[in-house]
């Protein structure tokens, strides 16, 4: 006889589902809410900049009921039904909804909340006057981005932007863009001295046979002797310069947050397919920084100049440390340079026009860059003419290569470029 001791038996609860969530996953969340997490951080016509990761729970549950009411998040045969049962929805519901949405970012690790709650729930009880439960003075509850949220913004963006390149599954393609070690799927040519003895067996028997016939051994000669062309795929170490300053949100246009996108994008790219790779992230607006990768979806314009000399010293000063086959710089920028660091460690600003000091500064650096062998690539997302007066210089001193784009192309550009450098032929 099976005896069960009192318990120890389990017990599983079924209850019907009441759709609290509506079915919506974290995934889902995060791709509509993609461009409020990766936003330039400049707000409307106001001329206003917010502090950089200073996000407030409450915007977020503003922009998940923006998502809600604008169907983002429902597939096409699914939208009309649920917008019919969002519309049924009282107050107190849509606002019960919300918060489950935002606590289910934090539970699945997308978001990570700080404030005055400890129990990792994001609902505030609000109190008249605005305290939040307690007697103190409500604090207000602020949520971060995640490394989760970073890589799979990183690949949303990859995925969409490879999408448009005629490339939509991600991580298998059959294109030599996506390849990486040696491809020998070139074609075949007679071996000269020097080249890589790559030998392909079938046509050098068969040039063998052709002249000697059927024999053992098979007697080679010099002229027998057939090579695959290959493609190589170089080591390469990459320093993306992104700018940072006023002008990349000026005119009613935000250029700051596909120039993001696409850095989020290289990033993914190097880390998934090209692993031998690096990559550093340097922002340059009044003076410049190195940034932590991880940190990228969180940073934001600011009222700066545009100092790209600075930038171009931390640059070197990063690719001096790595050992790769390619050293190169890729400057996103969409105005002139405009501001210079003096040696006593003052901001020398002027924006109008080109500044000689500032140019001839900034140039320097640009020699400096071609005599260590690195490669300047320049993707600007402006045609202002004193910009292209200075790209044309810099191109000329490094034969480099200058992209006049706009924030809707810089994505497909940029990548293109970045595989298209790493391949070249070898015999």
């Amino acid at each position: 006889m099976l005896r069960i001791k009192a318990g120890l038996m389990k017990f599983i609860k079924y209850s019907r589902y009441t759709g609290g969530d509506l079915g919506i996953s974290a995934e889902d969340l995060m791709r509509a809410l993609s461009d409020y997490f990766l936003q330039s951080g400049f707000e409307g016509d106001s001329l206003y900049f917010s502090e950089m990761g200073e996000q407030s729970i409450e915007e977020l549950k503003e922009a998940i009921r923006q998502a809600i009411e604008s169907g983002e998040l429902f597939d096409d045969d699914k939208l009309e039904r649920m917008m019919q049962q969002i519309e049924g929805m009282s107050a107190e519901q849509m606002q019960q909804l919300v918060d489950r949405l935002a606590e289910k970012l934090a539970e699945e690790g997308y978001v990570s909340i700080s404030g005055p709650e400890q129990s990792g729930k994001t609902r505030v009880e609000k109190q008249p006057g605005g305290a939040a439960g307690g007697d103190g003075p409500r604090q207000q509850v602020r949520f971060e981005l995640t490394d989760k949220s970073v890589d799979f913004l990183g690949f949303k963006t990859l995925k969409d932007l490879m999408g448009s390149l005629g490339k939509a599954n991600l991580g298998n393609h059959s294109t030599r863009e996506m390849a990486t070690g040696v491809e020998t799927s070139g074609s075949v040519k007679p071996y000269e001295f020097g080249d890589t003895l790559n030998l392909d067996i079938s046509q050098t028997l068969f040039n063998a046979i052709q002249r000697e016939g059927l024999k053992s051994p098979v007697p080679l000669e010099y002229s027998d002797l057939m090579v695959r062309q290959s493609e190589y795929q170089s080591s390469c170490a990459t320093v993306l310069m992104l700018d940072c300053s006023h002008s990349m949100i000026l005119y009613g246009e935000d250029r700051f947050t596909p120039a993001k996108k696409v850095a989020l994008a290289l990033s993914h790219l190097i880390r998934t397919q090209y692993p031998g790779d690096s990559l550093h992230l340097v922002l340059f607006h009044d003076s410049a920084e190195e940034l932590p990768l991880s940190e990228l979806a969180r940073v934001q314009v600011g009222p700066f100049y545009t100092n790209t000399r600075e930038g171009l010293i931390q640059a070197q000063r990063i690719l001096r440390r790595q050992r790769k086959d390619m050293r190169q710089i890729i400057m996103i920028t969409d105005g002139k340079p405009s501001a210079l660091t003096l040696e006593d460690g003052r901001i020398y600003r002027n924006p109008f026009g080109l500044d000689p000091l500032v140019i001839s500064q900034t140039l320097e650096e640009v020699h400096k860059c071609k005599r260590q062998g690195i490669l300047i690539n320049t993707f600007m997302l402006a045609r202002d003419y004193a910009l292209v007066q200075f790209v044309q210089k810099v191109t000329e001193i490094c034969r480099g290569k200058a992209y006049f784009t706009t924030p809707y192309s810089l994505g497909q550009y940029l990548l293109m470029d970045y595989m298209n450098n790493k391949t070249r032929m070898v015999h």
